[in-house]
Protein backbone atom coordinates (compact mmCIF):
# COMPACT_ATOMS: atom_id res chain seq x y z
CA UNK A 1 0.00 0.00 0.00
CA UNK A 2 1.40 3.63 -1.21
CA UNK A 3 0.44 6.62 0.75
CA UNK A 4 1.57 10.28 -0.89
CA UNK A 5 1.04 14.02 1.60
CA UNK A 6 1.19 17.27 0.02
CA UNK A 7 1.79 20.48 2.26
CA UNK A 8 2.11 23.69 1.68
CA UNK A 9 4.40 26.25 3.87
CA UNK A 10 5.24 29.87 3.77
CA UNK A 11 9.01 30.85 3.65
CA UNK A 12 10.61 32.05 6.89
CA UNK A 13 13.99 33.78 6.89
CA UNK A 14 16.59 33.43 9.19
CA UNK A 15 19.08 29.93 10.50
CA UNK A 16 18.19 27.70 13.29
CA UNK A 17 20.14 29.04 16.44
CA UNK A 18 22.47 26.35 17.26
CA UNK A 19 21.68 25.94 21.23
CA UNK A 20 17.99 24.80 19.58
CA UNK A 21 19.16 22.61 16.90
CA UNK A 22 21.23 20.94 19.33
CA UNK A 23 18.09 19.93 21.62
CA UNK A 24 16.11 19.18 18.82
CA UNK A 25 18.49 16.35 17.93
CA UNK A 26 18.43 15.41 21.29
CA UNK A 27 14.60 15.40 21.94
CA UNK A 28 13.42 13.73 18.69
CA UNK A 29 16.71 11.09 19.26
CA UNK A 30 14.80 10.19 22.45
CA UNK A 31 11.32 10.12 21.26
CA UNK A 32 11.98 8.17 17.80
CA UNK A 33 14.07 5.80 20.21
CA UNK A 34 11.22 5.35 22.31
CA UNK A 35 8.68 4.76 18.82
CA UNK A 36 11.31 2.05 17.95
CA UNK A 37 11.47 0.40 21.46
CA UNK A 38 7.69 0.36 21.80
CA UNK A 39 6.26 -0.50 17.84
CA UNK A 40 9.54 -1.36 15.69
CA UNK A 41 11.11 0.04 12.85
CA UNK A 42 8.55 -0.35 11.10
CA UNK A 43 6.23 1.74 12.87
CA UNK A 44 8.89 4.92 12.95
CA UNK A 45 9.03 4.89 9.22
CA UNK A 46 5.29 4.78 8.97
CA UNK A 47 5.11 7.75 11.47
CA UNK A 48 7.75 9.78 9.85
CA UNK A 49 6.56 9.67 6.59
CA UNK A 50 3.11 10.78 7.89
CA UNK A 51 2.92 14.67 6.84
CA UNK A 52 0.56 15.00 10.11
CA UNK A 53 3.07 13.35 12.66
CA UNK A 54 6.18 15.08 11.24
CA UNK A 55 4.28 18.38 11.31
CA UNK A 56 3.57 17.24 14.90
CA UNK A 57 6.87 17.00 15.88
CA UNK A 58 8.42 19.80 14.47
CA UNK A 59 6.11 22.00 16.90
CA UNK A 60 7.08 19.58 19.88
CA UNK A 61 10.68 20.13 18.91
CA UNK A 62 10.21 23.91 18.64
CA UNK A 63 10.58 25.10 15.43
CA UNK A 64 8.38 27.31 13.50
CA UNK A 65 4.93 25.30 13.26
CA UNK A 66 4.25 26.82 9.85
CA UNK A 67 7.44 27.41 8.25
CA UNK A 68 8.93 26.10 4.96
CA UNK A 69 12.47 25.63 7.56
CA UNK A 70 9.97 22.99 9.51
CA UNK A 71 10.75 20.33 6.80
CA UNK A 72 14.53 21.15 6.34
CA UNK A 73 15.30 21.67 10.02
CA UNK A 74 13.62 18.61 11.23
CA UNK A 75 14.65 16.42 8.48
CA UNK A 76 18.34 17.35 9.55
CA UNK A 77 17.99 16.94 13.09
CA UNK A 78 16.31 13.32 12.68
CA UNK A 79 19.00 12.28 10.52
CA UNK A 80 21.90 13.43 13.12
CA UNK A 81 19.63 11.86 15.87
CA UNK A 82 19.13 8.77 13.78
CA UNK A 83 22.87 8.74 12.46
CA UNK A 84 24.58 6.65 15.62
CA UNK A 85 21.86 4.09 15.60
CA UNK A 86 21.63 3.28 11.96
CA UNK A 87 23.18 -0.22 12.56
CA UNK A 88 21.46 -0.86 15.60
CA UNK A 89 18.24 -0.11 14.82
CA UNK A 90 18.47 -1.18 10.86
CA UNK A 91 17.02 2.08 9.68
CA UNK A 92 18.67 4.73 7.77
CA UNK A 93 18.51 7.89 6.71
CA UNK A 94 19.87 9.52 3.22
CA UNK A 95 19.75 13.13 1.82
CA UNK A 96 18.58 16.11 2.79
CA UNK A 97 18.81 19.61 1.36
CA UNK A 98 20.82 21.25 -1.29
CA UNK A 99 24.07 19.20 -2.47
CA UNK A 100 23.46 16.17 -0.19
CA UNK A 101 19.88 15.51 -2.04
CA UNK A 102 21.97 14.93 -5.11
CA UNK A 103 24.04 12.60 -3.04
CA UNK A 104 21.33 10.32 -1.69
CA UNK A 105 22.01 7.58 -4.13
CA UNK A 106 25.48 7.22 -3.02
CA UNK A 107 24.48 6.98 0.60
CA UNK A 108 21.61 4.93 0.06
CA UNK A 109 24.05 2.51 -1.49
CA UNK A 110 26.87 3.09 1.20
CA UNK A 111 24.83 1.74 3.91
CA UNK A 112 23.34 -0.89 1.56
CA UNK A 113 26.25 -2.38 1.24
CA UNK A 114 27.46 -1.98 4.61
CA UNK A 115 24.33 -3.92 5.49
CA UNK A 116 25.16 -6.63 2.71
CA UNK A 117 22.20 -5.61 0.88
CA UNK A 118 23.37 -4.59 -2.49
CA UNK A 119 20.70 -5.66 -4.47
CA UNK A 120 17.82 -3.85 -2.17
CA UNK A 121 19.93 -0.77 -1.65
CA UNK A 122 19.69 -0.33 -5.98
CA UNK A 123 16.32 -0.70 -6.01
CA UNK A 124 15.86 2.13 -3.13
CA UNK A 125 17.80 4.18 -5.14
CA UNK A 126 15.18 3.91 -8.29
CA UNK A 127 12.79 4.47 -5.78
CA UNK A 128 14.38 7.44 -4.77
CA UNK A 129 14.78 8.88 -8.39
CA UNK A 130 11.31 8.08 -8.92
CA UNK A 131 9.64 9.94 -6.22
CA UNK A 132 11.51 13.00 -6.68
CA UNK A 133 10.60 12.86 -10.93
CA UNK A 134 7.04 12.08 -9.78
CA UNK A 135 7.18 15.23 -7.96
CA UNK A 136 9.28 17.36 -9.67
CA UNK A 137 8.11 16.61 -13.35
CA UNK A 138 4.90 14.27 -13.52
CA UNK A 139 3.01 16.69 -10.94
CA UNK A 140 4.14 20.02 -12.94
CA UNK A 141 2.52 22.48 -9.91
CA UNK A 142 5.61 24.93 -9.93
CA UNK A 143 7.51 23.95 -7.35
CA UNK A 144 10.91 22.63 -7.43
CA UNK A 145 12.43 20.29 -5.59
CA UNK A 146 15.39 21.31 -3.46
CA UNK A 147 15.20 18.96 -0.33
CA UNK A 148 14.74 15.06 -0.70
CA UNK A 149 15.39 12.93 2.48
CA UNK A 150 15.07 8.95 1.90
CA UNK A 151 14.56 6.55 4.77
CA UNK A 152 14.42 2.79 4.72
CA UNK A 153 14.75 -0.32 6.65
CA UNK A 154 16.89 -3.79 6.77
CA UNK A 155 13.46 -4.87 6.11
CA UNK A 156 12.80 -3.30 3.16
CA UNK A 157 9.99 -0.31 4.50
CA UNK A 158 10.75 2.79 3.19
CA UNK A 159 9.81 6.37 3.29
CA UNK A 160 10.48 9.99 1.67
CA UNK A 161 10.32 13.42 2.43
CA UNK A 162 10.61 16.18 0.06
CA UNK A 163 9.96 19.76 -0.20
CA UNK A 164 9.44 21.90 -3.41
CA UNK A 165 9.96 25.91 -3.70
CA UNK A 166 7.67 28.14 -5.87
CA UNK A 167 10.10 31.04 -6.36
CA UNK A 168 6.71 33.28 -7.60
CA UNK A 169 4.93 32.90 -3.89
CA UNK A 170 8.02 32.10 -1.79
CA UNK A 171 5.90 29.02 -0.75
CA UNK A 172 6.95 25.69 -0.29
CA UNK A 173 5.26 22.76 -0.81
CA UNK A 174 6.37 19.05 1.20
CA UNK A 175 5.92 15.79 -0.41
CA UNK A 176 6.06 12.79 1.58
CA UNK A 177 5.63 8.74 0.86
CA UNK A 178 5.41 5.71 2.48
CA UNK A 179 5.14 2.46 1.51
CA UNK A 180 5.07 -1.16 2.98
CA UNK A 181 4.76 -3.16 -0.29
CA UNK A 182 5.22 -1.29 -3.80
CA UNK A 183 2.61 -1.25 -6.40
CA UNK A 184 1.86 1.04 -9.19
CA UNK A 185 3.75 4.57 -8.49
CA UNK A 186 2.18 6.55 -11.56
CA UNK A 187 -1.45 5.73 -10.70
CA UNK A 188 -2.95 8.09 -8.14
CA UNK A 189 -1.03 7.11 -5.12
CA UNK A 190 -2.41 9.72 -3.11
CA UNK A 191 -3.91 9.51 0.13
CA UNK A 192 -3.56 12.46 2.34
CA UNK A 193 -3.34 15.81 0.63
CA UNK A 194 -2.98 19.03 2.33
CA UNK A 195 -2.64 21.91 1.01
CA UNK A 196 -3.46 26.21 2.30
CA UNK A 197 -3.50 26.88 -1.60
CA UNK A 198 -5.52 25.03 -4.52
CA UNK A 199 -3.52 25.89 -7.92
CA UNK A 200 -5.59 26.22 -11.06
CA UNK A 201 -4.12 24.24 -13.89
CA UNK A 202 -1.74 21.71 -12.40
CA UNK A 203 -0.60 19.39 -15.03
CA UNK A 204 -0.76 15.73 -12.70
CA UNK A 205 0.41 12.85 -14.64
CA UNK A 206 0.16 10.51 -12.06
CA UNK A 207 -3.23 10.72 -11.47
CA UNK A 208 -5.99 8.03 -12.04
CA UNK A 209 -7.56 10.23 -14.85
CA UNK A 210 -4.06 10.77 -16.49
CA UNK A 211 -3.58 6.86 -16.72
CA UNK A 212 -4.64 6.56 -21.00
CA UNK A 213 -2.48 9.79 -21.18
CA UNK A 214 0.26 7.83 -19.71
CA UNK A 215 -0.65 4.72 -22.01
CA UNK A 216 -0.29 7.11 -24.95
CA UNK A 217 2.92 8.41 -23.81
CA UNK A 218 4.07 5.12 -24.35
CA UNK A 219 3.19 4.49 -27.44
CA UNK A 220 3.81 7.37 -29.00
CA UNK A 221 7.35 6.86 -28.68
CA UNK A 222 7.12 4.17 -30.69
CA UNK A 223 5.45 6.33 -33.84
CA UNK A 224 7.65 7.82 -37.00
CA UNK A 225 8.35 11.16 -36.04
CA UNK A 226 7.55 12.65 -39.47
CA UNK A 227 4.22 10.83 -39.10
CA UNK A 228 3.69 12.42 -36.38
CA UNK A 229 4.56 16.06 -36.56
CA UNK A 230 2.45 15.49 -39.90
CA UNK A 231 -0.66 14.43 -37.63
CA UNK A 232 -0.25 17.29 -35.39
CA UNK A 233 -0.29 20.15 -38.52
CA UNK A 234 -3.79 20.17 -38.90
CA UNK A 235 -4.51 19.72 -35.05
CA UNK A 236 -2.25 22.71 -33.62
CA UNK A 237 -4.38 25.75 -34.52
CA UNK A 238 -7.87 24.14 -32.67
CA UNK A 239 -6.12 23.70 -29.67
CA UNK A 240 -4.96 27.31 -28.92
CA UNK A 241 -8.38 28.80 -29.04
CA UNK A 242 -9.49 28.19 -25.83
CA UNK A 243 -7.40 28.75 -22.77
CA UNK A 244 -5.07 25.93 -22.44
CA UNK A 245 -2.12 25.00 -20.07
CA UNK A 246 0.28 24.31 -22.66
CA UNK A 247 1.10 26.62 -24.96
CA UNK A 248 2.46 26.86 -28.78
CA UNK A 249 6.19 26.52 -27.12
CA UNK A 250 5.73 23.14 -25.55
CA UNK A 251 4.64 21.56 -28.84
CA UNK A 252 8.29 22.70 -30.44
CA UNK A 253 8.91 20.90 -32.92
CA UNK A 254 12.87 20.74 -32.34
CA UNK A 255 12.12 19.78 -28.98
CA UNK A 256 10.43 16.88 -29.78
CA UNK A 257 13.36 15.60 -32.08
CA UNK A 258 15.54 16.09 -29.32
CA UNK A 259 13.18 13.21 -27.68
CA UNK A 260 12.92 10.89 -30.55
CA UNK A 261 16.64 11.00 -30.89
CA UNK A 262 16.74 9.69 -27.59
CA UNK A 263 14.28 7.29 -27.40
CA UNK A 264 13.68 5.79 -30.79
CA UNK A 265 15.67 2.95 -30.80
CA UNK A 266 14.90 1.83 -27.58
CA UNK A 267 11.37 3.01 -26.49
CA UNK A 268 10.30 2.92 -22.29
CA UNK A 269 8.31 -0.14 -21.94
CA UNK A 270 5.96 1.98 -19.33
CA UNK A 271 5.19 5.22 -17.96
CA UNK A 272 7.97 4.34 -14.90
CA UNK A 273 10.20 3.73 -17.55
CA UNK A 274 9.41 7.23 -19.16
CA UNK A 275 9.67 8.88 -16.09
CA UNK A 276 13.38 7.17 -15.27
CA UNK A 277 14.54 8.01 -18.90
CA UNK A 278 17.44 10.80 -18.75
CA UNK A 279 16.62 14.16 -20.54
CA UNK A 280 12.69 13.15 -19.99
CA UNK A 281 12.22 16.61 -17.53
CA UNK A 282 9.06 18.36 -17.00
CA UNK A 283 9.08 20.59 -20.61
CA UNK A 284 9.51 17.18 -22.39
CA UNK A 285 6.91 15.52 -20.73
CA UNK A 286 4.20 18.73 -21.46
CA UNK A 287 5.68 18.72 -25.18
CA UNK A 288 4.75 14.74 -25.25
CA UNK A 289 1.56 15.23 -23.27
CA UNK A 290 0.19 17.70 -25.66
CA UNK A 291 1.12 15.67 -28.82
CA UNK A 292 -0.69 12.62 -27.10
CA UNK A 293 -3.88 14.74 -26.46
CA UNK A 294 -3.91 16.08 -29.99
CA UNK A 295 -3.43 12.39 -31.63
CA UNK A 296 -4.96 10.35 -29.50
CA UNK A 297 -8.05 12.42 -28.21
CA UNK A 298 -6.71 11.49 -24.25
CA UNK A 299 -7.19 13.76 -21.55
CA UNK A 300 -4.08 14.62 -18.84
CA UNK A 301 -5.37 15.72 -15.48
CA UNK A 302 -5.15 19.13 -14.82
CA UNK A 303 -6.30 18.94 -11.24
CA UNK A 304 -3.86 20.70 -8.11
CA UNK A 305 -3.28 16.86 -6.50
CA UNK A 306 -4.39 18.82 -2.79
CA UNK A 307 -7.24 19.59 -0.63
CA UNK A 308 -8.01 22.36 1.33
CA UNK A 309 0.08 21.88 17.70
CA UNK A 310 2.28 23.63 20.14
CA UNK A 311 4.35 21.97 23.02
CA UNK A 312 7.31 24.41 23.47
CA UNK A 313 6.91 27.21 21.81
CA UNK A 314 8.82 28.00 18.04
CA UNK A 315 12.08 29.90 17.58
CA UNK A 316 10.66 33.39 16.11
CA UNK A 317 8.43 33.24 19.32
CA UNK A 318 5.35 31.72 17.43
CA UNK A 319 3.02 31.25 18.95
CA UNK A 320 5.02 32.15 21.86
CA UNK A 321 9.24 31.88 22.97
CA UNK A 322 10.62 29.07 23.49
CA UNK A 323 11.06 27.94 26.97
CA UNK A 324 14.38 26.37 27.36
CA UNK A 325 14.22 25.00 30.96
CA UNK A 326 10.78 23.04 29.67
CA UNK A 327 12.68 21.95 26.95
CA UNK A 328 15.55 20.33 28.50
CA UNK A 329 13.25 19.20 31.52
CA UNK A 330 11.43 17.07 28.57
CA UNK A 331 14.81 15.62 26.94
CA UNK A 332 16.21 14.56 30.48
CA UNK A 333 12.48 12.86 31.47
CA UNK A 334 12.36 10.92 27.94
CA UNK A 335 16.28 10.38 28.06
CA UNK A 336 16.01 8.52 31.26
CA UNK A 337 12.58 7.08 30.62
CA UNK A 338 14.80 5.01 27.92
CA UNK A 339 17.90 4.86 30.31
CA UNK A 340 15.59 2.78 32.79
CA UNK A 341 13.82 1.03 29.84
CA UNK A 342 16.99 -0.85 28.68
CA UNK A 343 17.54 -1.65 32.99
CA UNK A 344 13.87 -3.14 32.49
CA UNK A 345 12.28 -0.70 34.73
CA UNK A 346 9.21 0.41 32.98
CA UNK A 347 6.94 1.97 35.50
CA UNK A 348 7.83 5.01 33.85
CA UNK A 349 7.26 4.17 30.40
CA UNK A 350 3.89 2.84 31.66
CA UNK A 351 3.10 5.89 32.88
CA UNK A 352 4.41 7.98 29.28
CA UNK A 353 1.90 5.29 27.76
CA UNK A 354 -1.50 6.47 29.45
CA UNK A 355 -0.96 10.27 29.03
CA UNK A 356 -3.13 10.33 26.38
CA UNK A 357 -5.92 9.02 28.60
CA UNK A 358 -4.86 11.13 32.03
CA UNK A 359 -5.40 14.06 29.58
CA UNK A 360 -8.50 12.45 27.33
CA UNK A 361 -6.26 13.36 24.41
CA UNK A 362 -7.12 11.31 21.19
Amino acid sequence: MVSRSIVDLPLHGGKCPPWLFERMVRLSRAILLLVYQEFGAKELIKRLSDPFWFQALGCLLGFDWHSSGLTTTVGGAIKEALKPYFNDLGIYVCGGKGKRALNTPQEIIFWGEKQGLPKQAYKFVTLSRLTARIDNNAIQDGFQLYFHLFLFSKDGQWGVIQQGMDEKTTYARRYQWYSEKVLDLCENPHTGIVSSVKKENVLNLVAKESKPVQNSLVRLLTEDLSLVIKELTPKVHLIFKEDHTLTLKDLSVKSLKKVWEKVYQNPPSDFQSLLLTEGMGAKTLRALTLASELIYEVKASREDPVVYSYAHGGKDGHPYRLNKQLYDTTIQELEEILRKAKLGETEKLSLFKRLPKIFNIG
